[in-house]
């Protein structure tokens, strides 16, 4: 009997089937794809293979100490997921065999399923059983009994029991016939056989979380405690096993279902796969092949589909390692595939390793993203992390062959003196316990254990071809071809030639393309000519490209997918030895199997070709000149142009034939299809590129052909970095911009000082250069490493694109549900190009000429005489593109503010009249349609106005608004003073902004009251973190999401220097992650970190508005955050590439609606406050906002142009015209606002609210917030761009408040009870308190020793808080309070620790400590009863002293990756140090006693390092862009090394400190000092890409 049978009601739902107690989403923008989870993770084995019910035990333990690293539903009781994986408890079920008057099976001969059945429908549960049975017997195996799993239902919370499973355990025995091999793969062919017969007989809720002769999985909905509560067999003695996986789940919606928990079958997994897509994509291609393996034979046809559609990402690894294990791969084997470590770029990998990873990217391209994973197949487990390391895990050997491996250490208490070795897990590295043979095996043995299996690096010798070798063969181009190279093109007629070339001084089809002069100056210039991209600032305030009047690349319809909370980005600039362009071509082998074949491929270094590379490969279509190694080589080129004879109905069937016409080829033996538009004349007109290359892509798929091909595309389209990212994440191998190439060869001929020095091969080498860069910086905000990943992945969304379009072309891609154009629009366009192009031939033939923004015609020009448009899209000009902060705006604007029409200068204090506001108003709200919101309208649905004297107050209304975080730095200090003192007057609030705030500021009127902690933590204090009202963690800005902040060098002035803690002169750039948030756990453990020291502030989490960010925002609200911040794309006051400006992001009411909606069904709206921002001007846009869920508004750059802002777009030039974006002291001069100003402004701004109020019938905000049913979309059809908003204006039909309410039902228990941190407080301040003379010794008498565990979290922090709210930053004397304490502290121990606090551990500790100390002393040194030598163990966990500015840190062993990430100030002594140490910093100096990983000292401007070198392994280990390496060689160095070696000795008895100090003078030598060189400020200079030059805009014209 299963316990616990009611069915109690959540939330006033009740299930349709008895199996889904979930709303409804059909309408919505929630999209469960979108879905995302973290987790805590590891296990526990003993190396000898004697089972025991003692390692469950401690799995169990070390699962509850990681139960902080999950969350909960919204009922407050009900886990994400937890579960556990071991071996087959062989003594438990014979046990159960035995009662059923049945002879058990031998050891290995007995196999059990654990099911998950339907728990309502007694039919479906009945049906499940009988289609498992017949499975089994389907394959020959013998069906013993079936058992009822004993439960406890009452252990649940009412989520989780009410979509609880019936959970029964089948039976089953080996036949004497069947090997044991054959035994776990016939089970494995059952469970999917099985499966996929459930689905097609529509049988929900039946799931097999394992089955196997190996072992067994126990998983479901729980908090980590509730797990043996629930299974009553976890408390069995009989249930005995030497391996124990364990994992914990953090899910960012409470969606979670049981079949989602983990472990699975093989492996659990703590992180993200960012390449999902494709990968997904990639296997199905694969299917095909599989039927063709000898493997399978005849079972083959059961493998599909491979990747079961409806897990998560964590379940598709676990298949994808399922199907290469049981097609006979070692476990570990298969996994160093599928997340291979980073190879390409690293000295680390010997040439024999190179070979092993290079030859298995042949057959397989990287499952990418940051992941720990534990594995087991029953014999081996282990654990792996991820190529960027980018989780903890942490493992324990004892001396009695016990390992324990988790994401925290400390979880399982252990005997010190009976440790043997305490370790970490390093980028791409693994671990592994063979209990089958006794062996524990480090990543080196594991990796020479398989790099040995094949001679890899013959095979790669004997059948890889090289780029450089096809050049070296291919024959010289004719000579009448030129640089444009030949366009041998097989066209819809079956001509086999199409050729278009001409001479290079000929002019070239630009405007058929849609280029414009815009274009070439603004954004190819600089990347010919210098090989950087284009910056910009001050966002994007043009239409959305469906909302366009202005003809717009099919690129333009794609914005760019980003990283945010639940994996970081990457960080490209600094870490680019993880990221790799490499591609490899041709006909792919059979994933399963292992042969020369599989190596004959070829390579190129990265996706961009030149037009003679190109032609190069396509010679290689000639038969005759191929090498004979190289037949496997055949190049097709495709014609990708169509009849615009045809008019725009031939658009799609182009493309379908295209598709057609490339299954063909590939069928007959082409494996690199090049796809070109180079036949564009007067009679035809290209197709767009991304769309040939992803309808190419797909149909392929689904014939099961595109791994037997590559596609090259050969197109005029391409010319900016967005074009060739979006190609090459549809589907596309390689690119040929051929039109981009003479674009820069009429560049060149224009001459100019531009062109000075340049020849076409190094300007095309520039413009490749650019590109590549910022592909990898597109593949980077994703968090992606790798090309081959990033191929096919489909890392964007589409806003503004027909259902249609997306399902025929893109598929998969997420548009928002609110469709658009489709293949006859997106013709429409080409045309109109296509006639401004050959305005002549058009005429000719009977079509009427039409410019490319559907202006007037060009007449009868000719090709030859077309004149490029500049329609504005990057600049505002006359007659252009509309953008919304026009000259007539900001000009209506300044008149409401006070500033006259003629000077921007400020006149005497007047009234500002609603009429001047009025115009304002109106032409705001009156404009084109230009974001989605202007499409809707709002409707009273019978409701009465009201008098404007029962709405509330301007007052009321004003204290929801705030402005946006523009930083002191971004802005001048009159600017930002200015905004902060208008605010605190209104009773709203400003906003920091990541560059801190000067401590003079603090308790004045000019103080902000939300304070940002972002990733460069510049200015992050104690005091800082107390002197706010809000503390906001910055996850992504509007104008560049999924990239770091960015300060030109020239604005970092000598006092914003100081208040950053950094150097004057030198550019600031912030890294693209957050380095202590790398996950959703992590976020949620910044929030707790943030309340700990503040408990009185408010926590605010800032987003950006893309596709999935309401599963996002759900996850952050079960972190505790108390406001979600929805950012809009628009917007950014800072230096941003125009790439991101442009392409990433989405509109705020996009990102608002889906938060609102998915918080809404997920019952955790009424627990936060969202804001929102993005381009808000008017009252309206307050009213629209609430409707659609906002409780809070924030105001950017409307709120500059109130202080005087004429939108220069000249911010990051530092040449402001008006003083309020620049540090030169004579443009601040001019500046011209005054608090007033603001005040004026927002005030009128919330009078418009309230008279919008009034006609609705409401007397408060309150009343409106979410209710979208008052709005309905006053445009539609055609006149709309075909875009349909009805899923925005989506309400779920929940019962719960639509809006923050703070005192509704339901909210769960506060996870901020009383503390160790809370008792350590306590103690000091009330021992502090008793001094009465100022004798320091007073606190430190009779101190106690505080046993501290890692559940222990952010200890010193809420003492240091009270300390910094008291006393300031200078805190107390040195030593005045000191604190000790023994055991294994949890994360972010010592945080924001403030001068004159001690925290002495004798133990070790986890990641984050010493996380923005503020000059505190931490100390960690081992047990006396440690025996291991402490220099070789790890003590610490990664990224300790993060953002620190003072203070000092001495650890006696190793600490993980990123020590010292952005330290500014403190100084700190370590044995050993991973990858990335000193990265970022600024300023203090770090002492390493020993190794020290890659790329030591990215980024470093400031500060100095002394790395204790015997090896002489640090000069390939550094990272030497910004710091130069020398001996210690001045006596203020070796005083200032000495110094700090003595001070470690006396806190923590180092004998590695010892033996140094005790040889100085033979010792002293092998310390390197590592320090910024002296041209860091040209150097970062040139690395942000900010260039003061104003000649593009000019040479554009008005």
């Amino acid at each position: 009997m299963q316990t616990g049978e009611l069915r109690p009601e959540i939330g006033g739902w009740r299930p349709e089937t008895g199996d889904h107690p979930m709303p409804k989403t059909s309408g919505s923008l929630y999209d469960a794809r979108f879905e995302h989870d973290a987790c805590g993770i590891g296990f526990v084995a003993q190396k000898s293979g004697a089972a025991s019910h003692h390692v469950l035990e401690l799995a169990l333990t070390a699962l509850c100490n990681h139960a902080h690293r999950g969350a909960v539903a919204a009922d407050g009781k009900s886990g994400d997921g937890a579960g556990v994986l071991t071996q087959l408890p062989y003594d438990l079920l014979a046990r159960e065999v035995l009662k059923q008057g049945l002879q058990p099976p031998a050891r290995g001969d007995l196999a059990v399923g654990m099911v998950f059945l339907p728990r309502y429908n007694l039919a479906h549960r009945a049906r499940a059983r009988t289609l498992l049975e017949e499975t089994i017997a389907e394959y020959g195996l013998l069906k013993l009994l079936w058992r009822d799993v004993p439960v406890n239902g009452d252990a649940l919370g009412p989520w989780a029991q009410n979509l609880r499973p019936y959970i029964e355990q089948v039976l089953v025995a080996r036949p004497a016939q069947v090997g044991t091999h054959e035994f776990e793969r016939r089970l494995y062919l059952v469970r999917k056989r099985a499966t996929q017969r459930a689905w097609a007989e529509s049988i929900s809720n039946f799931y097999i979380p394992s089955f196997s002769s190996l072992t067994v999985v126990y998983k479901g909905l729980f908090v980590a405690p509730q797990l043996p509560n629930f299974y009553s067999d976890l408390h069995d003695p009989d249930f005995k096993t030497a391996i124990a996986v364990f994992h914990q789940r953090y899910s960012t919606n409470t969606f979670p279902t049981w079949e989602r928990a983990q472990p699975f079958r093989l492996v659990c997994h703590n992180g993200e796969i960012n390449t999902l897509q494709g990968n997904t994509s990639w296997m199905t291609a694969r299917e095909a092949d599989l039927g063709r393996s000898d493997v399978w034979g005849r079972d083959a046809k059961v493998l599909a589909p491979v990747i079961s559609p409806h897990g998560s990402d964590s379940a598709m690894l676990d298949n994808a390692l399922d199907l290469l294990v049981q097609s006979g791969r070692d476990i570990r084997h298969a996994l160093m595939m599928l997340a291979p470590k980073a190879w390409e770029g690293t000295a680390d990998v010997t040439p024999q390793q190179r070979a092993f990873y290079h030859y298995h990217a042949c057959l397989q391209e990287p499952w990418d993203g940051p992941a720990a994973l534990s594995f087991t197949d029953g014999r081996i487990v282990g654990s792996a992390l991820d190529r960027n390391g980018l989780r903890p895990a942490r493992f324990v050997i004892m001396d009695d062959g016990l390992v324990i491996m988790s994401s925290e250490v400390g979880a399982v208490p252990v005997d010190e003196a009976r440790v043997v070795q305490k370790g970490r897990l390093r980028p791409g590295e693994m671990l592994a316990v063979d209990t089958a043979n006794g062996l524990i095996e480090n990543d080196a043995t594991i990796v020479a254990r398989f790099v040995e299996r094949q001679p890899y690096g013959q095979w790669l010798d004997q059948h890889l071809v090289t780029l450089d070798q096809v050049l070296a063969h291919a024959p010289p181009l004719p000579p009448n071809l030129g640089a444009r190279g030949p366009a041998d093109a097989v066209g819809d007629d079956g001509d086999e030639e199409r050729t278009t070339a001409a001479a290079p001084d000929s002019t070239l089809p630009l405007a058929a393309f849609g280029y414009t002069r815009e274009e070439l100056l603004v954004v190819l210039r600089p990347m010919w000519k210098d090989g950087r991209e284009a910056v910009g600032s001050m966002g994007d305030d043009t239409p959305a490209a469906a909302m366009s009047d202005v003809a717009r690349p099919l690129f333009h319809y794609f914005k760019q997918r980003f990283a945010q909370v639940t994996n970081p980005p990457i960080d490209s600039l600094r870490e680019e030895m993880v990221m790799s362009l490499s591609q490899r071509l041709g006909r792919r082998a059979d994933l399963l199997s292992e042969t020369p074949a599989a190596a004959k491929l070829l390579e190129i270094p990265g996706p961009i070709l030149t037009s003679s590379q190109l032609a190069a490969l396509k010679r290689l279509e000639m038969r005759d000149l191929r090498p004979p190694t190289w037949h496997h080589l055949k190049p097709a080129t495709l014609d990708m142009t169509w009849d615009v004879a045809e008019g725009h109905q031939e658009l799609r069937p182009a493309v379908e034939r295209l598709c057609n016409q490339a299954a063909a080829a590939v069928i007959a033996g082409c494996t690199l299809l090049i796809l070109s538009d180079r036949a564009v004349e007067a009679q035809r007109a290209p197709i767009p590129s991304l769309l040939a290359v992803s309808a190419v892509h797909h149909h392929l798929i689904k014939l099961g052909e595109r791994m037997h091909c590559s596609l090259i595309i050969e197109s005029g389209e391409p010319r900016e970095v967005h074009h060739f990212a979006v190609l090459l994440s549809y589907g596309a191998n390689a690119i040929v911009p051929w039109l981009a190439y003479g674009a820069i060869a009429e560049g060149l001929q224009a001459g100019g000082r531009h062109a000075t020095g340049l020849s076409q091969a190094a300007a095309e080498h520039n413009f490749i250069q650019a590109v590549e860069k910022g592909i990898l910086k597109v593949m980077s905000k994703m968090g992606i490493s790798t090309l081959d990943s990033y191929c096919g992945a489909q890392i964007f969304e589409a806003i503004g694109l027909s259902d249609d379009l997306i399902a025929s072309a893109f598929e998969g891609t997420p548009n928002f549900r609110i469709s658009g154009v489709g293949y006859t629009d997106l013709a429409e366009d080409v045309l109109t190009w296509h006639r401004s192009a050959f305005a002549t031939q058009a005429v000719e033939l009977g079509q009427a000429p039409r410019s490319a923004h559907n202006g007037p015609g060009n007449g009868n020009l000719a090709a030859a005489e077309v004149k490029l448009e500049s329609y504005g899209f990057y600049k505002a000009r006359r007659g252009g593109e509309y953008h919304a902060f026009n000259p007539e705006v900001v000009r209506a604007l300044h008149e409401v503010v006070g500033l006259t029409k003629s000077r921007d200068q400020k006149v005497g204090p007047r009234d500002v009249t609603s009429q001047v506001y009025r115009r304002f108003a109106d032409l705001v709200e009156r404009r084109p349609p230009t974001e989605p919101r202007d499409l809707l309208r709002i409707v009273t649905r019978g409701r009465q106005p009201i008098a404007l004297t029962e709405v509330e107050p301007v007052a009321a209304i004003v204290r929801r608004f705030s402005t946006a975080a523009m930083s002191y730095g971004a802005l001048s200090a009159e600017a930002h003073e200015a905004l902060t003192i208008a605010m605190n007057r209104l009773g709203g609030a400003s906003n920091s902004g990541e560059g801190g705030e000067g401590e003079d500021r603090y308790g004045t009127p000019a103080a902000t009251k939300i304070k940002q902690v972002a990733s460069g933590r510049f200015g992050v204090t104690p005091a800082y973190l107390m002197a706010a009202e809000e503390l906001q963690i910055k996850m992504a800005q509007g104008s560049k999401p999924g990239e770091g902040g960015q300060l030109p060098g020239h604005k970092v002035s000598a006092d914003i220097a100081r208040v950053r803690h950094t150097t004057p002169g030198v550019a600031l750039i912030s890294p693209p992650p957050h380095h202590d948030i790398y996950s959703i756990e992590d976020l949620a453990q910044l929030i707790y970190d943030l309340k700990q020291i503040n408990p009185a502030a408010a926590v605010s989490v800032k987003l950006v508005a893309e596709a999935g960010v309401g599963t996002i925002a759900a996850g952050v609200v079960k972190g505790h955050a108390d406001i979600v911040h929805i950012s809009g794309h628009n917007g950014g006051t800072g230096a941003s590439p125009l790439t991101s400006i442009k392409n990433a992001g989405a509109s705020w009411e996009l990102g608002l609606a889906e938060a609102q909606q998915t918080l809404l069904i997920n019952g955790l709206r009424s627990r936060v406050r969202l804001r929102v921002d993005g381009g808000f001007k008017t009252g309206l846009d307050v009213v629209l906002a609430a409707l659609l869920g906002a409780d809070e508004f924030s105001f950017g750059t409307a709120a500059l142009v109130a202080l005087g802002c004429k939108m220069a777009r000249a911010c990051h030039l530092n040449t402001c015209p008006v003083g309020i974006t620049t540090q030169r002291p004579d443009l601040r001069a001019r500046f011209p606002g005054t608090p007033d100003m603001v005040v004026d402004y927002m005030t009128q701004v919330a009078q418009e609210v309230r008279e919008i109020l009034s006609s609705l019938g409401a007397t408060s905000l309150d009343e409106i917030i979410g209710h979208s049913e008052l709005l309905e979309q006053g445009v539609t059809g055609a006149a709309a761009h075909h875009l349909n908003l009805l899923p925005l204006l989506w309400v779920p039909d929940t019962g719960y408040a639509r809006r923050f309410s703070p005192n509704a039902e339901g909210h769960p228990a506060s996870p901020f009870d009383a503390t160790l941190g809370d008792r350590l407080a306590a103690d000091a301040l009330a021992a502090w308190a008793e001094r009465e003379n100022g004798e320091l010794d007073a606190v430190a008498e009779n101190r106690p020793c505080y046993e501290i565990r890692n559940t222990d979290r952010t200890v010193g922090a809420r003492l240091s808080g009270a300390l910094a709210q008291r006393y300031g930053n200078q805190g107390l004397p040195a030593g005045a309070i000191v604190i000790t304490l023994t055991g294994t502290a949890g994360q972010s121990f010592g945080a924001f620790g403030i001068h004159g606090l001690s925290l002495r551990l004798t133990g070790q500790a986890n990641d984050y400590v010493g996380k923005g100390l503020g000059g505190a002393e931490i100390v960690i040194r081992p047990p006396a009863a440690a025996t291991y030598v402490w220099h070789h163990n790890v003590i610490l966990g990664n990224t300790a002293l993060y953002g620190a500015t003072a203070g000092e840190l001495y650890a006696a062993g190793r600490a993980g990756e990123r020590f010292g990430v952005r330290n500014s100030g403190a100084r700190a002594v370590v044995e050993g140090v991973g990858d990335h140490g000193c990265e970022y910093m600024t300023g203090g100096v770090v002492v390493v006693l020993g190794k020290t990983g890659r790329n030591f000292g990215a980024g470093m401007t400031g500060g100095a390092a002394y790395v204790y070198d015997r090896d002489d392994r640090l000069p390939e280990r550094a990272n030497t862009q910004l710091v130069a390496l020398r001996r210690v060689e001045r006596a203020e160095h070796e005083a200032e090394l000495r110094d700090l070696l003595e001070r470690h000795l006396e806190r923590t008895d180092s004998p590695r400190a010892t033996a140094i100090l005790t040889d100085w003078e033979n010792q002293l030598p092998l310390f390197w000092r590592v320090a910024p060189q002296e041209q860091v400020a040209a150097i970062e200079a040139a690395n942000e890409g900010v260039v003061e030059e104003a000649e593009t805009e000019q040479g554009m014209g008005n």
